[in-house]
């Protein structure tokens, strides 16, 4: 990078021996640019120019008039913190070298290296030192933008003839612009205190601006009051101002800040409106009754040129919502993984900027804005991903008594006193391969959907009983259970029954549904290896069938999840993930938390890095990926690496049938949190 005000290059001052050029090879060798400068006068003169970090061998400048250096590096603006990178000799650390100790005091933000050195010590530190040059070149674009803002704030005040002023609490001590000052009938150099704006307060308003003030200071609300002023030469002004209230850390309000004008001419207005008004109130009585009596022929004229063309809008709404859901059902499962990946690396940037940007009030609510912006859609994604067959499940044996026996309770709350629930579980079936939380929600949904079809109530049944598929075309032969849901309500038509596991397909009125219900349900079922089977009549009511297949093993018993241990130190990890966005968040993230990164866009090229010599304690990797997956690059893995810890991130399951690796995952989108949670039981 050439020389600027944002340049990353590396200068390096070592006249004796190959120390500079060794260096200067190294750190282009691994991406990052150098200049090797010959005497210290011309390193100060680089650095001057726009410097990331500077590489200087101590013999340099032990004995050498370090006044310019100290000079420049004590002027720096209060974002920078200039990196330098000095060479000593064996043994000779500022922990047993005076010498050293002063260059630290003298230089600031040093970082030693002792000779000889190996290659990856000096890339590892040029990368931290380039990385942390960098943030603090964020850090000045974040302030000057701050101050662009204050110049903005100003202008603004100034062409909407507003005063600003701020109340500081518990002190009640006023601070007032010169605008505000003149608006009291005070000169910008007069003293205007507290005590000076209470006493200036007509005498009818004092009570009531005082109420909406302390109100203000005791709840918090917003701050807007209307009152009149009486000026020092007698005249009396009207002024309004609005206010809201600055929390401290503490959450104590410490302040409240707002801006003034003057209403007077308009106040003056009104009370000359006022008049007018009453002197037409004869007159508008009878235009309201000729009004009314127009406006009941206008009605009736335009009622019948209405409903036909709402119904028209409708018919055609109708129409293009079709259309459009249709395409969108068949996108779904593409769209949703795609989202994720977004999701990822919005929620990624935003945790990052949350604990990076400053303590900004303002800020702080447009982050969690996006924050909660973002977790709703991952909420969505979820439910497309239900639909689409791509959820990650965990099958698992369960026994569907219990499971539905622990749901009573929940559904008579759900259904409500005018439907009656009946349960026919026999004893003794085999256990499920379910993922239990899935399948609560799928029979919940299907309640639900009963209950809606008997408007005047009735019952529901849900039974439970064995099956034996042997000819069945949409299940593979082999022992299954059925859990049926039996309802007496309305029933649905051939036309309707056929359509109603297609996504966004509903039969209720628009509005009361998503269409997503039973499209859920039945991507579940598939998904666990079972179907959905429907069989309605109009009038005799419906059964839904969840074909489940029967577990190999026992159900196993519950055990505490495993307690995620604070990890302290720092680790070498290797992060995979073709997706440039993902992959730079992720990375920001794993740094943050104090790990040291090592990145490959691909699985093959995690494969190179993983027969090297490179230390690595953990790598985690992205599953859908060009040419070799995540799963794929884990068992390669295994071969070079037999105890390497491996976290496997991923928006959706999509794995091969018959994989032998159970790996821990993270589902996409994740916080810093969740992340930092699962590394620390992953390396504890």
């Amino acid at each position: 990078m050439r020389p600027g005000a944002s340049s990353e290059r590396a200068v390096i001052l070592a006249p004796k021996g190959r120390d500079a050029a060794v260096a200067a090879a190294l750190i282009k060798e691994a991406g990052f640019y150098a200049n090797v400068c010959g005497d210290l006068p011309t390193l100060i003169h680089e650095i001057e120019g726009g410097a990331g970090l500077a590489v200087i061998a101590d013999e340099a400048i032990k004995t050498a008039d370090l006044r310019g250096l100290v000079n420049w590096l004590n002027g720096q603006p209060s974002w920078s913190d200039f990196p330098v990178v000095l060479f000593t000799h064996q043994g000779g650390g500022p922990e047993r070298n005076p010498d050293a100790a002063r260059l630290a005091h003298a230089l600031g933000n040093v970082t030693f290296i002792e000779r000889p050195f190996h290659p990856t010590t000096l890339v590892s530190v040029v990368g931290s030192a380039v990385r942390a040059r960098r943030r603090q070149y964020q850090t000045r674009a974040i302030l000057e933008d701050l101050t662009e803002s204050e110049g903005l704030l100003q202008t603004a005040l100034n062409a909407g003839h507003l005063g600003a002023l701020e109340l500081h609490l518990p002190e009640l001590e006023l601070e007032a612009s010169d605008t505000c000052k003149t608006f009291f009938g005070r000169k910008p150099e007069d003293p205007f205190s507290y005590q000076d704006l209470v006493a200036s307060i007509h005498s009818d308003d004092r009570a009531g601006r005082q109420e909406t003030l302390d109100r203000s200071i005791k709840d918090g609300h917003d701050y807007n009051y209307e009152y009149r002023n009486i000026w020092p030469d007698g005249s009396i002004h009207w002024v309004e101002v609005r206010a809201r209230a600055v929390r401290g850390p503490d959450g104590s309000i410490k302040s409240m800040v707002g801006v003034s004008s003057d209403i007077t001419a308009r106040k003056i207005a009104e009370i000359e409106r006022e008049t007018l008004l009453a002197q037409l109130a004869a007159e508008r009585t009878a235009l309201a009754e000729l009004t009314a009596t127009l406006e009941q022929r206008v009605e009736q004229r335009t009622a019948d040129l209405m409903k036909e063309v709402a119904a028209r809008e409708k018919a055609q709404e109708q129409l293009r919502q079709a259309q459009k859901m249709e395409t969108i059902g068949q996108l779904t499962g593409g769209v949703a993984h795609d989202f994720n990946n977004l999701l990822m690396a919005v929620m990624g940037n935003l945790d990052l900027l949350r604990k990076r940007m400053p303590n900004d009030p303002r800020l702080l609510r447009l982050v969690n804005g996006a924050m909660q912006g973002a977790e709703r859609g991952a909420s969505l994604t979820q439910r497309l991903l239900a639909f689409a067959r791509q959820q990650d499940l965990r099958a698992v044996p369960v026994d569907l008594r219990t499971l539905i026996q622990g749901m009573i309770e929940l559904l008579q709350r759900s259904l409500g006193p005018r439907v009656a629930l009946r349960i026919d579980i026999p004893p003794g079936l085999p256990p499920a391969s379910i993922d239990a939380n899935q399948l609560e929600l799928a029979i919940l949904n299907l309640a639900i959907n009963a209950r809606d079809a008997m408007p005047d109530g009735g019952s529901i049944t849900i039974a439970v009983s064995q099956y034996q598929a042997t000819n069945d075309p949409a299940l593979q032969s082999g022992s299954y259970l059925k859990v049926s849901v039996i309802d007496t309500g309305a029933g649905m038509t051939p036309e309707i029954l056929k359509r109603a596991i297609e996504p966004f397909f509903s039969s209720k009125p628009l509005g009361k549904g998503t269409g997503l219900g039973l499209s859920m349900v039945h991507g579940l079922a598939v998904q666990l290896g079972g179907a959905l089977q429907l069989s309605s009549m109009v009038g005799k009511g419906t059964v839904a069938t969840l074909v489940l297949p029967v577990a190999t093993a026992q159900p196993e018993a519950e055990s505490q999840p495993p307690t995620a241990h604070k990890i302290n130190r720092s680790a070498i990890i290797l992060f995979v993930d073709d997706d440039p966005l993902i992959a730079m968040s992720t990375m920001e993230m794993l740094e943050d938390l104090g790990h040291q990164v090592i990145g490959a866009n691909s699985a093959r090229h995690a494969l190179d890095i993983l027969k090297s010599e490179q230390q690595i304690d953990l790598m985690m990797t992205d599953h859908v990926m060009p040419g070799m997956t995540g799963i794929e690059l884990a068992a390669a893995s295994r071969q070079v690496r037999p105890t390497l810890p491996i976290l496997l991130a991923t928006g959706y399951a999509e794995l091969p049938e018959g994989t032998q690796l159970d790996l821990p995952r993270l589902a996409k989108p994740y916080h810093q949190d969740q992340l930092r949670d699962r590394l620390d039981q992953l390396l504890g």
